[in-house]
């Protein structure tokens, strides 16, 4: 069995336990977290709550740890620790920083496998990009999300002062998508693909201004785009937008000699933590399989052989999926 520690108990670490328990191969063996362990209820209620702080003492008891912290602030700090002990999966999502994000883990990773960027962007849709690319030499790619919550961007609105709560939906340009599917390979920016749409509940007294000026010139996050920003109750926002749903395609447009060609991959979830949550449990079995192979070091969506993410024999896969 693959023994699971889960760091942080948001929606994707909860969205983690779910996955863990589905998983005939996995077993959950505690949950860490920056909060009074005392306040934290698991659905698994036999597997202990601890203090993120007591982790250190645990490495002999967890084969990989996986992150559930937010880009903006948590992973950029757990990633590196974390790495420097355990195995460890994340979903750190904020595309530019990637590379220097990948540096720093594999910096801290000696004897450990550590998978950044898990989820499905980064991650599926990354794999995608890569796989058309390879197929499709000339042409172009292109990636829409939504409509649908983006978890990041919601987190980092919620750490503007001020802000009581928030979420954010990305909204992908019909228009856009229409000139991609027509073959005409247009030439797009991030502004003209994507609006974001940000559901502020402001605390009292705050300052909705210096809110709206702090979103929108946020960068890697909202400065690239058309953003707006409304302000509402607590209360409409918990009873219509707790839901969160997502979705988006890549599609490569292309020629191969004396054709035009096009290939697209597409999903729609009814929730995006869970489906990142599942994501990063099978990266999570891929880690182990290349730490116990000794391939240490921090590692992308680019560096895992598929079939370490399946439960399956490679025997089977071949026999059954090939």
């Amino acid at each position: 069995m693959i023994r699971i520690g889960i760091v942080g108990y948001g929606n994707i670490g909860r969205g983690v336990e779910k996955a863990v328990r589905a998983a005939e191969d996995m077993e959950l063996v505690a949950v860490f977290t920056r909060r009074d362990p005392a306040a934290v209820a698991l659905e698994s209620g036999s597997v202990p709550v601890l203090s993120v702080d007591e982790a250190e003492h645990m490495t002999d008891a967890i084969d990989v740890m996986v992150l559930c912290g937010g880009s903006a602030t948590d992973l950029a700090e757990q990633g590196p620790y974390f790495a420097s002990m355990f195995n460890t999966v994340d979903s750190f999502d904020t595309h530019a920083r990637i590379p220097e994000y990948l540096a720093a883990v594999n910096a801290c990773a000696k004897e450990t496998t550590a998978v950044i960027s898990t989820g499905w962007d980064p991650g599926l849709f990354s794999m995608m990009r890569a796989l058309f690319e390879a197929v499709l030499p000339a042409g172009a790619t292109y990636t829409f999300w939504g409509k649908g919550v983006s978890q990041g961007h919601s987190d980092a609105i919620r750490r503007v002062p001020g802000v009581a709560h928030a979420v954010q939906y990305t909204i992908p340009r019909e228009e856009a998508i229409a000139q991609v599917r027509s073959g005409a390979m247009p030439e797009l920016t991030t502004r003209d693909k994507h609006l974001r749409h940000c559901l502020v509940v402001a605390e009292p007294g705050a300052d909705k201004a210096a809110i709206t000026e702090a979103i929108t010139s946020m960068p890697h996050y909202f400065a690239e785009y058309d953003t707006i920003v409304d302000f509402i109750e607590m209360d409409e926002l918990l009873e219509k937008h707790s839901a969160m749903p997502h979705g988006g395609m890549v599609v490569r447009s292309g020629k191969t000699q004396d054709n035009t060609q096009s290939i697209e991959f597409s999903l729609a979830l009814e929730s995006n933590p869970e489906f990142t949550a599942s994501v990063m449990v099978a990266y999570a079995r891929a880690a182990v399989r290349m730490a116990d192979e000794k391939l240490f070091g921090a590692k992308t969506v680019f560096d895992v052989p598929l079939s370490y993410l399946s439960p399956r024999a490679h025997e089977e896969l071949v026999k059954d999926l090939l």
